[in-house]
């Protein structure tokens, strides 16, 4: 227990106005992030202290939103939250405006490249270009440091008020093990305690320095050095970091190998800041004002309106919507002037907005809300509930896969419980042009790069089916590219039928391939199609929309 002279004060009492559903629906959410995005329901329960009945009602509302799934027992979060903190993202601009510059900055360094903001006596990452090594940088966006425990926290700590440093103080007194950061990796037994003077002393040398530097204050072998980027007024309103391990430079080597550049990229960045506000991002308040009276109608007490509004309220804000007035909020969102109030006053007293009297803003603080890890999913991870879902309907296996050289790779794959059925494995490569995924994924090629590969390509028939022919095979795919889904019958493997349709990012390019196998023999060919493609094509245009929301500003691997 800590001693009471520097117990951690208690938290405020919520104002008269607060919105209790939202604060509990909120609660719910950071337990589930802290939880590592699934928990059981129960653990819920215990976890917030809520009762069950809340907690149903809760996630109840929270699914009619998108922002959870519930599978079995668990809660999980799902891609869609993403939208609150993307709001967050996009009304501070910094990833739009300065997260190509930290991408340039990584590939000439070929070192990960970090853009953070303070968060309170913390650092939160609002942007990663990492490099994929055995030993490399591991944070997220939207992870929470302590200020104390990595470069950028000395640039920011510069910038606080006695209130600041003794919070900080209080903070650091009550919670000795790091608990509120879980992101932070534990201290190795014997380490030092960098606390009080020792962070003093960094924060005194960067403001001397114009430079901050980690030796390994986050974990051992990891070394980084951060630059603080301000805006026209003078003010830092983030810090850029260049981190590497031990067993390629030391954190002095790294500091002389990079400043320079580093101070080069500051340079544009700032200059980037300097450029005029992007165009406001439509609002689309009317019809999701309009949306949650049909929830509420058809769901009745297990859609807590209230909740909902509140959530709504944070993608108000967005690009060129960083700062808005009670009437704006209100327009943006659909809902009563006192209604926004109300919300915004909760969420103020959470933290996740800030209001100077007259104009609110988002924190960092809404990416607690799962952002984290959300930005961490694969393409897999994210079409796996989906392909469940499809062979809910059709009661045949169903496979998303990606283009590997002249094969397709299966990455994701949900089998049905059938007498005959197809057995295929994760990881498992079939040569592209006999497969409907691989003439859906070839199709949705460039023409030139498309024509390549069929040039070279060794069209070796593998079943008495097998086209073969460069030209037809040509036509076949163009074909495929027109309609948007391949049906190939029995060409990969006698008595095999397949149906497939392309998934597109959010810039429209075809990422990846979802089918439906079944045997060729249940029914003809139109039967099949007429059964399977429209679930087919619902599938896809499902996981493509969780995929603009999680690929707005998180890297989405494929595999």
């Amino acid at each position: 227990m800590p001693h009471p002279e520097t117990a951690a004060p208690p938290a405020p009492e919520p104002p008269p106005e607060a919105v209790a559903p939202l604060m509990r629906s909120l609660a719910v959410l950071r337990e589930l992030a802290a939880g590592g995005g699934r928990q059981a329901v129960g653990d819920l329960v215990r976890g917030t202290g809520l009762a069950r009945s809340t907690v149903d009602r809760v996630l109840s509302t929270l699914t009619r939103l998108g922002h959870v799934r519930i599978e079995g027992r668990d809660a999980v979060l799902a891609p869609r939250l993403l939208e609150l903190g993307n709001a967050y993202l996009a009304a501070c601009e910094l990833p739009d405006r300065l997260g190509p510059l930290a991408d340039r900055l990584a590939d000439e360094l070929d070192e990960s490249v970090s853009l953070a903001v303070p968060d309170g006596d913390g650092v939160r990452f609002v942007h990663q270009a990492t490099r994929r090594r055995a030993m490399s940088l591991a944070f997220r966006i939207g992870d929470l440091l302590p200020a104390e425990r990595g470069a950028p926290g000395a640039l920011f700590a510069d910038d606080w008020a006695a209130a600041d440093w003794e919070r900080w103080r209080l903070r650091r007194a009550a919670d000795p093990a790091d608990a509120g950061f879980p992101a932070v990796p534990p201290r190795p037994p014997g380490a030092a305690d960098d606390r009080s003077g020792d962070f003093v002393a960094r924060v005194t040398a960067a403001r001397s320095d114009g430079w901050s530097l980690d030796d390994q204050l986050i974990e051992p072998g990891l070394v980084a050095v951060a630059v603080p980027v301000r805006d026209a007024s003078g003010r830092t309103v983030c810090a850029l970091s260049v981190v590497s391990h031990t067993s390629r430079l030391s954190a002095d080597a790294l500091r002389e190998a990079v400043l320079p550049r580093l101070r080069e990229t500051v340079g544009a960045m700032e200059h980037a800041l300097r450029a005029p506000a992007p165009a406001a991002e439509d609002a689309h308040g009317p019809a999701q004002a309009s949306w949650m009276r049909a929830s509420k109608q058809e769901l009745g007490p297990e859609f807590v309106e209230s909740m909902a509004r509140g959530l709504i309220t944070l993608t108000a804000f967005g690009a060129g919507r960083a700062a808005l007035g009670l009437s704006a909020v209100a327009e943006a969102t659909g809902l009563a002037r006192a209604t926004a109030r109300r919300a915004l006053i909760t969420l103020e007293h959470l933290g996740y907005v800030a209001t100077d009297g007259k104009l609110f803003r988002l924190t960092p603080k809404v990416l607690e809300l799962g952002f984290a890890h959300l930005s961490g999913l694969t393409l897999p991870a994210i079409a796996q509930p989906h392909l469940a879902a499809l062979v809910e309907r059709v009661h045949d296996s169903a496979s998303m896969a990606v283009l590997s050289g002249d094969d397709i790779q299966y990455v994701a794959r949900v089998p049905t419980v059938r007498i005959m059925s197809v057995n295929i494995t994760l990881g498992t490569r079939f040569p592209a042009y006999p497969t409907s995924m691989g003439r859906v994924l070839l199709a949705g090629l460039p023409e030139a790069e498309r024509s390549a590969r069929l040039a070279l390509a060794d069209l070796a028939p593998l079943t008495r089916h097998t086209v073969t022919d460069p030209e037809r095979l040509a036509g076949l795919l163009a074909r495929v590219r027109a309609e948007g889904y391949a049906l190939v019958d029995e060409e990969l493997e006698e008595g095999l039928r397949s149906l497939a349709v392309p998934v597109h990012d959010r810039d429209g390019h075809v990422v990846a391939a979802v089918n439906v196998s079944t045997h060729a023999g249940r029914c003809p060919a139109d039967e099949a199609r007429a059964a399977i493609l429209p679930a087919l094509r619902e599938t896809a245009e499902a996981i493509e929309a969780d995929l603009r929301v999680a690929g707005r500003y998180a890297r989405i691997p494929a595999l």
